[in-house]
């Protein structure tokens, strides 16, 4: 069989099997073709690897290596990571779907990949939690804070996400020790999900699904923020979010309902009094 029919075949096996890993390749193909002075990244850092895992393993590990951690050994990690827990397959390609579907200057899969960091800070943190869960602290402790320098993102290593993730712009992020976050829920820069002050153990906010958080919002204390609740950009929240409600001020009060499910979705931050 010719070298070319081959090179489909296999082409066309990879789309059906992970069609956002095919996208990507795809992509960084065509990205090389267009920029020949980005083909050898193109090619080092996506063409060359055997999986998206390998490529955030790679890319990751060279953003957060430090004199003191090489590089090979974060990869090393990354790679125990991904090959012990097979649900972080599919949550990575949430994610990227997530910016991909809800970020207006997101135009291609593997921009998030390679540029976005609020996503590259999502993937570093899953990591830490993994290492927090196995009792290795030290490194999850590491890994924050050396990612809160790199990223201006800084997550508790014990902090919980779901799946389907968007953090958009990224800096300024600060997430408790104690926080949840459940799935697909979105939020903007400078958003806090922290404490009331030196009280310990269960302390932080819990972000249910569908939740959108506007930029530079606080949201402190052990409260629940309800599925399909919007927190307006600037908001201080002290106090629960019931369901499908839009809240905003200083303190928050709510302000009134959402007219569609999952605004973390359609990322719609125009409050009701100015709708139209």
């Amino acid at each position: 069989m010719p070298q070319t029919n081959k090179a489909n075949l296999k082409s066309q096996k990879l789309e059906g099997i992970d069609p956002i890993w095919h996208k990507i390749r795809e992509e960084a193909k065509a990205a090389s073709s267009h920029d020949r002075q980005i083909s050898g990244y193109m090619y080092s850092q996506v063409l060359s690897q055997k999986s998206l895992e390998k490529v955030l393993a790679v890319n990751l590990s060279k953003h957060i290596e430090t004199i003191h951690v090489e590089d090979r050994i974060i990869e090393g990690l990354f790679d125990e990571f991904y090959s012990s827990d097979k649900e972080i397959l599919q949550t990575i390609r949430a994610d990227i779907s997530a910016v991909y579907d809800r970020d207006p200057a997101c135009h291609r899969y593997i921009e998030p990949l390679l540029y976005f960091k609020g996503f590259q800070a999502l993937q570093v943190h899953r990591l830490a939690n993994w290492l927090w869960v196995c009792g290795r602290t030290e490194f999850a402790y590491y890994l924050q804070s050396v990612s809160s320098k790199v990223y201006s993102v800084d997550i508790h290593p014990a902090a919980r996400f779901g799946k389907g993730i968007f953090i958009d712009h990224a800096t300024g992020i600060v997430i408790g020790e104690t926080a949840v976050i459940e799935d697909n829920v979105s939020m903007l820069h400078d958003v806090t999900l922290g404490g009331t002050g030196k009280k310990s153990g269960d302390r932080h906010p819990k972000v249910k699904s569908g939740v959108l958080i506007g930029a530079g919002a606080k949201i402190l204390g052990n409260i629940n923020i309800g599925v399909s609740a919007r927190v307006a950009a600037g908001s201080v929240v002290l106090s629960d979010v019931p369901d499908g409600v839009t809240v905003a001020g200083v303190p928050a009060r709510i302000i009134g309902g959402n007219d569609r499910d999952y605004p973390s979705q359609h990322m719609d931050h125009l409050l009701p009094s100015t709708e139209k």
